[in-house]
């Protein structure tokens, strides 16, 4: 089913039409059933025959039922179900000899499948982890009847909060069970022995020992346990094991294995970590302000899209080159490699159904489609060299060529140095109080500097002992535990001498909610009168805020107003959590009256 669904224009803006259009519409289908994104995708010739596929690692409608599908054309060809949604898809070079049949990796749950000829050849599994000697101890009692199943789920939710290692899948499985159904599980799988097994989050490919585009690949994969293995093109075992401080979702390499290699991993944390040959931790990190959202890797630059709409440029030590803001929030990346050309360049689909075509800053290409494009793929499809593949928010898929005859100009975005920094600044002239404090600079520079360095000291002295007190004596509004992450800010409204005091809390952890609080406000009786000085917080999730309202009465007519402090407590705790103390305004009701 073809048609003529999308447009696209260049980036000088002017609207296109079928006729001067780079792209042929070659086929879109609106109800294809396709959910992926793009590190799912691959293209690939996987019979030798020259006529290259399209692999798709689907999650299914609503991330039910995921396959394995192949496509050939706009139809598909083979379709197998998967045990676990698919993380990644790649094709790679297993061996040297003749015919060069490309195999197919797909990531799903903790296994790497490796299809040849679309037959399953290899199937790889994570090493499993030692499992928390706490939990097998536990399990070990419950084996031999010495905790009831009641006990045995108090001791592992503590565990659970605890600990830094999370527990193993048998563990978690009970603590969500109903209190009658808890011995039975018990007695099903106590004699199980415990076991803690990690997930792949992200995989792509590098070359072993030549930078030719038909040679020989290593796997890479990142783990849910915060590691990066690169494994054997032909035995499969691990030939490298690096670690990083957070779990990664993003890849991206270059070089080759044997000789010399650079890694970038995007990490949960926001930041980027580089890592290269025989280095088995980070050796440079790039902070962002937000999330990542896709990672390319253009000649020599790291391009990353982040969650504040828009594409960064980082060099391979963590020098930022440039930043290029969006029209609407990124929803995938992707390269663009035209080898006829030699062109690279990044695809980003955006959520207001855009897929714009960068080289660096500059806008070479907007594609409009019909819904929002969450997955991208460009390469060698079928017999055609340059083929764009989009598959869409509602399951659709667009197939796209581009035509010989196109040639990308940079339009958008500008390039060099700003027309600013060609204009001449109106420099004044020296005045003699200017020389004469630039010769005073020059007699007393060390004195000077020895001054300030002094009072900077003292300032930070200062303030560091202004932080201890405020740790030791819960002063601040964040709690500096980890084992109560909890913020807390106040709002006052109202004119008087009736006042709405509006306590904002918030739990700050990932995935553990917080029970048994309590807020009490202290407060001149003289003055304010509080119907709810003391009461309880009810169970606070993470990431949610939490507003606790209560009524302030000024009892003054003199416009006097004072400090009210609010205490926030954890149950059988005399000392606070966390305070906050707030500035109350002046009755401005009872100064009128």
């Amino acid at each position: 089913m073809a048609a003529a669904s999308s447009s696209d224009y260049d980036g000088c803006g002017a609207e296109s039409n079928e006729a001067n259009s780079k792209w042929l519409d070659a086929h879109y289908d609106p109800v294809a059933n396709i959910h992926t994104f793009s590190a799912c995708l691959a293209l690939a010739d996987l019979h030798g025959d020259g006529e290259y596929k399209l692999v798709v690692g689907d999650l299914g409608p609503g991330g039910r039922q995921p396959r394995l599908k192949v496509l050939k054309g706009p139809l598909v060809m083979t379709e197998s179900p998967l045990p676990a949604l698919p993380a990644a898809a790649a094709t790679f070079l297993m061996e040297q000899h003749e015919p060069q049949t490309p195999a197919l990796a797909l990531a799903s749950g903790p296994c790497v499948y490796v299809y040849k000829n679309l037959r399953p050849y290899f199937k790889f599994s994570l090493p499993q982890l030692p499992p928390n000697p706490l939990e097998q101890d536990l399990w070990n009692q419950a084996k031999e009847d010495r905790i009831d199943p009641l006990t045995l789920k108090e001791m592992l939710e503590s565990i659970r909060e605890t600990a830094e290692e999370p527990l193993s899948v048998q563990s978690l499985r009970f603590l969500q069970l109903e209190l009658s159904e808890m011995e039975a599980f018990v007695n099903q799988h106590k004699s199980n022995s415990i076991k803690r097994q990690t997930v792949i989050t992200t995989m792509t490919t590098l070359k072993k020992n030549l930078a030719d585009e038909d040679a020989v690949s290593c796997l890479v994969l990142g783990t849910e346990n915060k590691e990066l293995l690169v494994l054997d093109p032909e035995a499969f075992t691990i030939l490298a094991k690096m670690s990083l401080p957070s779990v990664p979702v993003f890849l991206e390499v270059s070089g080759q294995f044997d000789v010399e290699f650079r890694l970038a991993a995007a990490c949960r944390n926001g930041n980027i970590y580089i890592l290269r040959r025989d280095s088995k931790h980070p050796k440079y990190c790039i902070e962002l302000s937000a999330q990542p959202v896709g990672l390319i890797r253009v000649h020599k630059v790291l391009v990353v899209g982040s969650t504040q709409d828009s594409l960064h440029g980082f060099t391979h030590k963590g020098k930022k080159l440039w930043t290029v803001q969006m029209p609407a929030a990124i929803l995938t990346m992707n390269l663009l490699e035209q080898h006829s050309r030699g062109l690279q360049a990044v695809m980003a689909g955006l959520a207001n159904g855009e897929v714009r075509i960068y080289r660096d800053k500059a806008l070479l290409n907007v594609i409009h489609t019909p819904d929002a494009v969450t997955s991208l793929c460009f390469g060698r499809y079928g017999r055609e060299d340059n083929t764009l593949i989009m598959t869409t928010r509602g399951g659709g898929l667009i197939i796209k060529i581009l035509k010989r005859t196109a040639v990308f100009a940079e339009g958008g975005g500008e390039v060099g140095p700003p027309p600013a920094q060609a204009m001449k600044l109106n420099v004044p002239r020296k005045t003699r109080l200017y020389v004469d404090q630039t010769l005073r600079e020059r007699e007393a520079g060390t004195a000077m500097h020895r001054a300030f360095q002094t009072d900077l000291y003292l300032l930070r002295l200062r303030a560091a002992r202004a932080y201890l007190q405020a740790l030791e004596s819960s002063l601040s509004p964040v709690s500096a535990t980890a084992r109560e992450p909890l913020k807390l800010h106040a709002v006052v409204q109202g004119l008087g001498p009736t006042f709405k005091l509006t306590l904002h809390l918030q739990n700050t952890s990932t995935a553990r909610p917080v029970l048994g609080l309590l807020v009490c406000c202290l407060y001149n009786e003289a003055l304010y009168s509080l119907p709810r000085a003391f009461f309880k917080v009810p169970l606070l999730v993470p990431g949610l805020n939490y507003p606790l309202e209560t009524f302030v009465e000024s009892l003054s007519n003199k416009g006097i107003s004072d400090i009210i402090k609010v205490l926030v407590l954890r149950e059988g705790q005399s000392a606070p959590l966390l305070s906050a103390h707030v500035n109350m305004p002046g009755s401005e009701g009872l100064a009128a009256a």
